[in-house]
C-alpha cells in the first residue's frame, strides 16, 4: 500500500503511506493517488478531501531509487503518471486540503499545491531542488502560486521555504501547532461538510476557471455557476 484511503462522516482521507521511504513518490503511489481521487470524485457522500502523510516527512519527492536503470521511455511514462496524479488531485470537484507536517520536497510540493488549501505545522517546509538534481519538474504549478521569481529562487538554489515564509508567499493558508492540528482540521471539516455541497463545488469551479481567464471570461464563469445552481433549485442552500 502506498496511499491509504478512508471515508468517514463525509471526509475522505488520502494518506501517503511509505514512511520507510520518507513517502517518496513512485509509480505505484502515482497510480494510487489517481485511483483514490477517482473514488472520492465518484462518491456523493464525500464533501471534503484531506491529503496527509504518515511518518515525520510529508513527502521527500520522487523516488530516485526507482528511477535508476530506467530507459528514456520509462522515465517519460513515469513522469506522465506523476503529472496525471497531481492533475487528479487538482480536479477534485469538492474542496481539498493538504496537511503538511514536515518537509515537502519536489513532488511533495506538487501534491500539496494541487489541493485547494494547505494547512501546515511550524515544522513544515517546502523545497523544489529538481534542477540541482539534474531533472526538470515543479516548474508550472508553484510559479502560479508563488510568482516566478520566488519559484526560480527555490529551483536555482534548493533553499527551503519555512511554514511562515510559505504563508507569507500565499502557498500555505494557515499554520497550526502540531498539538492543535487534529482539532483545527476537525472543526474545519465540520464547517465544509455541513455547507451546501453544490455551492462549494460551483464556487471552486468558478474560481479555478476564472483565474485562468480575462475579467469578462471570469465573470461569465461565475454567471454560469449561478445559472447552474438556479436551475437545480438549490439556490440559498436549499437541498
Amino acid at each position: 500500500m502506498t496511499v491509504a484511503y478512508s471515508v468517514d462522516g463525509g471526509v475522505a482521507t488520502l494518506t501517503l503511506d511509505r514512511p520507510e521511504a520518507r513517502n517518496a513518490v513512485n509509480l505505484a503511489m502515482c497510480e494510487a493517488l489517481i485511483d483514490c481521487a477517482a473514488r472520492a470524485s465518484a462518491d456523493d457522500s464525500v464533501r471534503v478531501v484531506l491529503v496527509r502523510a504518515k511518518g515525520p516527512v510529508f513527502c521527500a519527492g520522487a523516488d530516485l531509487k526507482e528511477r535508476q536503470g530506467m530507459s528514456e521511455e520509462q522515465v517519460r511514462q513515469r513522469r506522465a503518471r506523476a503529472f496525471a496524479a497531481y492533475a487528479a488531485l487538482e480536479a477534485l470537484p469538492m474542496p481539498s486540503i493538504a496537511l503538511v507536517h514536515g518537509p515537502a520536497v519536489g513532488s511533495g510540493c506538487e501534491i500539496a499545491a494541487a489541493c485547494d488549501l494547505i494547512i501546515a505545522t511550524p515544522e513544515a517546509s517546502f523545497r523544489t531542488p529538481e534542477a540541482l538534481r539534474g531533472t526538470v519538474g515543479a516548474t508550472q504549478r508553484l510559479p502560479r502560486v508563488l510568482g516566478k521569481r520566488l519559484a526560480k529562487d527555490l529551483m536555482f538554489t534548493g533553499r527551503a521555504l519555512t511554514a511562515q515564509e510559505a504563508t507569507q508567499a500565499g502557498l500555505v493558508a494557515r499554520i497550526v501547532a502540531s498539538g492543535n492540528l487534529e482539532k483545527v482540521v476537525q472543526d474545519l471539516c465540520k464547517e465544509i461538510v455541513t455547507a451546501p455541497p453544490q455551492a462549494l463545488r460551483l464556487a471552486k469551479r468558478a474560481i479555478d476557471r476564472g483565474v485562468e481567464l480575462d475579467p469578462q471570461g471570469a465573470l461569465e464563469a461565475e454567471l454560469d455557476a449561478i445559472e447552474e445552481q438556479l436551475a437545480s433549485g438549490q439556490w440559498m442552500g436549499k437541498r
